[in-house]
């Protein structure tokens, strides 16, 4: 499956699918990587990969939506069938989830629907949670609001810091996002409504 991924920042997602692509594990074919930011590990990561890459810098278009149906044609261009969403720090408008015609994944730092948006991890610490973890979700109009495919707990520690359950969470993430991926390529997510059932 042809399969674009946005990412904003670090690309430890990124290559975590990168590898499991490598490794055979995932059936997809990484066509390309955007980013919003101009100079991002991530797409360090993507070129030496050997993968196309491209910046939607939001500066560069006079508004949100322009820079939104960049990225539509861009995935056009590449036809993809797939879109995932690894650290990629901008919300999609309505208008491009209703004009893609591929699924879009993403992968949050919490047990949604507890504590979407930003900064997840500290959201659970001040909130005094005992259980944290993450969640692989498809991507609908609202935040961090799409259908559940999979979950998983990481347990808070007495002394944790914002830093250190990021850390945590992240190892996690990067065994989990792959094997949701594969589970979605391979036609074993049925989703009906709000409800996802794993065959």
């Amino acid at each position: 499956m042809r399969t674009a991924i946005l990412a904003s920042g670090r690309g430890s997602n990124l290559q975590a699918l990168i590898e499991a692509c490598r490794n055979g594990n995932l059936p997809i074919e990484i066509v390309a990587v955007g980013s919003d930011q101009l100079e991002t590990v991530a797409l360090e990561r993507a070129k030496e990969a050997g993968i196309s890459t491209r910046v939607f810098q939001v500066s560069d278009y006079p508004r949100r939506q322009a820079q939104e149906e960049d990225l539509l044609i861009w995935m056009r261009e590449n036809r993809v069938e797939l879109l995932l969403l690894a650290g990629y720090m901008r919300i999609l408008g309505s208008e491009f989830i209703r004009q893609a015609n591929f699924p879009v994944m993403n992968i949050h730092p919490s047990l949604l629907p507890a504590f979407p948006g930003l900064h997840a991890q500290r959201q659970a610490l001040e909130y005094g949670v005992k259980v944290s973890g993450c969640t692989v979700h498809l991507v609908d109009e609202g935040l961090d609001s799409g259908p559940i495919i999979l979950q998983e707990a990481v347990p808070v520690m007495s002394g944790d810091t914002e830093e250190s359950l990021a850390q945590r969470i992240l190892a996690v993430e990067h065994r989990l996002y792959p094997e949701a991926v594969r589970l979605l390529v391979l036609g074993k997510v049925k989703r009906t409504g709000r409800s996802v059932q794993i065959l």
